[in-house]
């Protein structure tokens, strides 16, 4: 059994998470802002928490984490304002970080997208811009750490019935469901070959288990 803490808990994929790791024997629990989407986070089998990493510094995210296994990434500002997601996807998820290396979880997964990174190719005029620097910035502080990282660079997001399969060689950017990312988190926090790494993936026809290796 491993104590997990998903920040972001109630986003679409976290919400997929949670349900996988409880029923694998787990303890999960789910940070959360909104203390109205406590019903959601117990029915799918995790601990409510209810924080604003958003707001909290180091030391308020450290006290968090403490006696957790491992941290996954799961959280963002949901686009629209810059400075919000600069906020939120880059300092914050920065100060989660460091909060992990202070409070002892090694373990840290961080769920980005898939052209994640410094040559990401988005139009400074575009409303994608913000985010993508964000991730950018916070992939490559990860990257930088002493902690047991693993980047997910899943596809374009859809709502399909999960396959338990994936490209995890994929070059173009094409699609994949939210049930299969999350399936892809559980997987990875159970793989010890998947830490330094970044993966990203497609839909495919690979295994997830034997993609990630």
């Amino acid at each position: 059994m491993s104590r997990i803490l998903i920040v972001g808990g109630h986003g679409k994929v976290a919400l997929l998470l949670a349900p996988l790791l409880a029923a694998r024997g787990d303890e999960v629990t789910s940070l959360i802002r909104n203390p109205e989407h406590v019903p959601d986070i117990a029915q799918s089998g995790a601990t409510p928490q209810i924080a604003d990493v958003e707001s909290l510094d180091v030391d308020g995210l450290a006290a968090l984490f403490a006696g957790h296994d491992a941290i996954v990434w799961s959280a963002g500002a949901g686009g629209g304002d810059p400075a919000r997601t600069y906020a939120v996807d880059r300092d914050a998820a920065i100060r989660a970080m460091e909060a992990a290396l202070a409070a002892g979880p090694s373990r840290f997964v961080m769920v980005s997208y898939f052209g994640a990174g410094r040559d990401h190719g988005v139009d400074p005029g575009s409303s994608f811009f913000a985010y993508a620097e964000a991730k950018a910035a916070a992939d490559a502080h990860l990257r930088g750490t002493a902690l047991a990282w693993t980047i997910l660079q899943p596809s374009t997001l859809t709502l399909d019935e999960p396959t338990g399969r994936i490209d995890a060689h994929a070059v173009e950017s094409r699609s994949v469901s939210r049930a299969d990312v999350a399936a892809v988190v559980a997987a990875t926090l159970a793989e010890n070959a998947t830490v330094g790494r970044s993966i990203r993936f497609n839909r495919g026809e690979v295994p997830i288990a034997e993609a990630i290796k």
